[in-house]
């Protein structure tokens, strides 16, 4: 859709209106930001309450601090970096706290090999195997390595916003997506001969 089509606003006019006074603005944030930020925090910390609740954290935040937003970085850079940071905090909470632990569910015996056949009823089902099998590996990477695996391949930001939203230069950020990618792979490989 062109920009002369496209008659939602931008989410900086948005959080501009909220920091007017307009709520119902607030509103459209959240509805616009919910599930992806929600997908990302749950991919980082592993855990669907305490996403929740670190979701639900951040929007909190940009409503008490709505006038420290300033409009020369993006609106989706601010909130993601208030997202990752309170994640990153429950991470070390855990660690403290030495309940972090890594998944502890097993393969089962199945075969996870995909099927040639376009219409196989199987694909679905395989399908959501090997996305488990992925998500759980993805949980197993140190978080430095976890958070810009979920930034980059997951939620599709581009390097430079990563860079903003974790506050290291755009090279590592190549090199920490590259180096997970590779940790990714090797792991996926292993699991695969094991079957």
């Amino acid at each position: 859709m062109s920009k002369a089509t496209d008659k939602r606003p931008s989410d900086e006019d948005l959080i501009e209106r909220f920091q007017n006074g307009d709520l119902y603005a607030f509103d459209l944030i959240v509805k616009r930001y919910k599930e992806q930020l929600l997908n990302f925090v749950y991919r980082f910390v592993g855990n669907q309450e305490e996403a929740e609740d670190i979701v639900q954290e951040t929007f909190l935040r940009v409503y008490r601090k709505r006038k420290a937003y300033k409009r020369i970085a993006k609106f989706s850079t601010w909130i993601y970096t208030i997202a990752g940071n309170l994640s990153r905090t429950e991470l070390r909470r855990r660690k403290r706290r030495k309940l972090f632990s890594v998944s502890e569910m097993g393969f089962e015996d199945r075969d996870y090999e995909i099927s040639d056949e376009v219409y196989n009823p199987e694909n679905k089902v395989d399908g959501l195997i090997q996305e488990e099998i992925i998500h759980r590996e993805i949980n197993n990477l140190s978080p430095r390595f976890r958070e810009v695996i979920i930034l980059r391949d997951v939620q599709e930001l581009s390097y430079e916003e990563i860079s903003k939203i974790i506050k290291v230069p755009i090279g590592t950020v190549k090199s920490r997506v590259n180096r997970g990618r590779l940790k990714l792979q090797t792991q996926l490989k292993f699991l695969m001969k094991k079957k």
